[in-house]
């Protein structure tokens, strides 16, 4: 006696398991991408941190040796280590092409002279930048300057 009968999955039951991987993947992707977004935000958020306690000190530093609080030109001068992605030489100067001051590849930082922001780019390619202004260097009203902690996403 020959026996005819197969093993395998039905075809009713490879359809239940498409349907249940379509949604754990509608669900899973988007939570995904929120936690990239989020993840992206906070190393943001870190190196601006960063930026702003590099900047006190700088500003102490140069009280105690000059008498004048005084920022530097560049707010990345103050890191010891700068973020991944810094680009010194993309600083606005050129006025062209890749080198406009403006973050324009993922993970990309820089400061833009011309416009004296620091702007950095997301992997979602959204850019996003911070008014960074070093104050008055010289003169009897010498004063530090401001770096905002809040970012203002660039329009393109």
């Amino acid at each position: 006696m020959r026996n005819t009968k197969q093993s395998g999955f039905t075809l009713i039951e490879l359809i239940i398991v498409m349907v249940i991987l379509g949604v754990l993947a509608a669900v899973a992707v988007p939570k995904y991408l929120d936690s990239i977004s989020n993840a992206e935000e906070a190393a943001e958020e870190a190196v601006i941190s960063n930026i702003l306690a590099g900047l006190k000190q700088y500003a102490n530093n140069s009280l105690y040796t000059d008498g004048r609080a005084t920022w530097p030109t560049n707010p990345f001068d103050v890191l010891d280590e700068k973020p991944a992605g810094y680009s010194p030489t993309d600083n606005g100067l050129e006025m062209l092409g890749p080198m406009d001051g403006e973050a324009d590849t993922d993970g990309e930082w820089t400061f833009d002279l011309t416009n004296s922001r620091i702007t950095h780019q997301r992997a979602d390619n959204s850019r996003w930048e911070w008014p960074y202004d070093k104050g008055i260097q010289d003169g009897d009203n010498a004063q530090v300057g401001y770096l905002s902690s809040d970012s203002i996403r660039a329009i393109d």
